[in-house]
């Protein structure tokens, strides 16, 4: 897959006055599943500065699929509990 910055840019998305990409788009870029991408962040966190990586809400989920004509298939909201583990 050729990597276009515009391509890239159009995935670039504002939340709480940060730029951010969802975990399925940088999947997508990666020609990868999510769960790998997630996976690989969880097993190597020390890596990654805290600032790096939050779960939005359902309310910031929300509002970005409003305003970017995300689907509702994709991912990227994902169900943590208080202690940012993923609920099963």
């Amino acid at each position: 897959m050729e990597i276009v910055k515009s391509n890239i840019e159009n995935k670039i998305y504002p939340i709480r006055s940060v730029q951010v990409m969802l975990d399925s788009d940088l999947a997508e870029l990666y020609d990868t599943e999510t769960k790998f991408i997630n996976r690989a962040v969880k097993r190597n966190e020390s890596r990654f500065p805290t600032e790096f990586m939050f779960q939005i809400t359902e309310q910031e989920w929300e509002n970005l699929r409003f305003q970017s004509g995300i689907s509702n298939e994709r991912s990227g909201w994902r169900n943590y509990d208080e202690n940012n583990t993923i609920k099963k």
